[in-house]
């Protein structure tokens, strides 16, 4: 198969969605991989790593693009590269598409085959794709929600650890999933006074088990947010609904009773946020302030420490890859229903249940599937 690799053109997204070892892979098993001038140079890697792993280097993206099969990418495509898909091509990626229905539509009019990293359920029923970059966002969400607690960026000036004869900072963790688990890990270390939020009673009693009461575990009401929005210095939102919004678990109303200076972080930013008074933002200008708290809504975390992201993921993703490439598109989503479930856009039409409700807008699974 043509493999087509394109430079990531969001702002500040340094990633690549192939290592040279990686494409070496792929090239063993027999297939043609087109990488885009420069694109791994974000992370260290030179064309020069690449064609010593088998790869042509395109001119640009309109080469990349008119010569492959299938695109791998990290993060959504931008309106200039969705508007370069043909019907006759598969995209690999991040979508996100809940929560972002110009891009649905541009999909759907391109006609590709559009298969999301997020939506793709693994054996144990788990996230596998989605799973790498959680764990670096919920681990950076406790680095940068300390940052923005500086006085300098407009926090309240509390170190999270506090000092002997100094209370810790208190922090609230919205979802006990793998996002939230890390930065409670996170949080934990730097010795801040730690709650986690889940409406899953079995979660909480395994978060408790593993910590050995060493952070507070809630089961999540309106009213136990409301009441943390109120004590907390920094809160993190890591909830997820898989292929859906976002809930949004903090309102406006709570965010006005919250102390002058206190942080809230979103990570479920790319699926609509679950803060109310939340936007997206970009590494370029990260955070801005709404009733005197500190938002930090940046859609593309893990691009900040794009080396380390870039190994976790293809890590995860080259399985999928080979698979793709190796028994056909279709071929491989029929012989795996949690495959199949990344299965967004085809022929035109939202394939994705959660994501069609969202957006409002007609589902329909393609005949070969069925």
């Amino acid at each position: 198969m043509r493999i087509g690799i394109p430079k990531e053109i969001k702002v500040h997204e340094y990633r690549v969605s192939l290592t040279p070892d990686a494409a070496a892979e792929l090239v063993h098993d027999g297939h043609q991989i087109m990488i885009e001038n420069s694109a791994g140079e974000g992370v260290g890697f030179s064309n020069a790593d690449y064609q010593a792993s088998g790869c042509t280097i395109g001119a640009n993206a309109d080469e990349v693009f008119e010569a492959a099969e299938l695109i791998v990418k990290v993060k959504e495509p931008q309106p200039v590269e969705y508007a370069r898909l043909r019907e006759d091509q598969t995209l690999f990626t991040y979508l996100h598409l809940a929560a972002d229905k110009s891009q649905a539509k541009g999909l759907m009019a391109s006609g590709c085959t559009s298969i999301a990293y997020e939506t793709i359920v693994g054996p144990r029923g788990d996230l596998p794709l989605l799973q790498p970059m959680s764990e670096v966002a919920g681990r950076m969400s406790v680095h940068v929600g300390a940052h923005c607690l500086e006085r300098s960026e407009g926090g309240r000036g509390v170190l999270l650890g506090g000092v002997p004869g100094v209370a810790p900072a208190k922090v609230v963790i919205l979802g006990g999933g793998v996002s939230g688990t890390n930065a409670a890990q996170m949080a934990m270390g730097l010795r801040a006074d730690v709650s986690v939020f889940d409406i899953s009673d079995n979660r909480l009693n395994e978060l408790d088990a593993l910590y050995g009461g060493r952070i507070k575990t809630i089961y999540s009401t309106k009213q136990a947010v409301a009441k943390a929005c109120l004590e907390a210095d920094l809160i993190i939102g890591a909830v997820l609904v898989p292929g859906a919004a976002a809930p949004k678990l903090v309102t406006a109303e709570m965010v006005r009773t919250m102390k002058p200076g206190a942080v809230l972080v979103d990570i479920a930013i790319d699926q609509g946020g679950c803060f109310e008074t939340s936007h997206a933002t970009t590494h370029s200008d990260p955070t801005f302030i709404v009733d005197g708290v500190v938002h930090y809504c940046v859609a593309n975390m893990p691009g900040a420490v794009a080396r380390t992201s870039t190994f976790a993921l293809v890590k995860s993703t080259l399985p999928y890859m080979k698979r793709l490439a190796g028994q056909g598109v279709q071929e491989a989503l029929k012989a795996d229903a949690g495959f199949a479930l990344g299965l967004n856009v085809a022929g035109g039409t939202i394939t994705h249940e959660a994501v069609a409700r969202d957006l409002e807008l007609p589902f329909a699974l393609p005949s070969w599937l069925n």
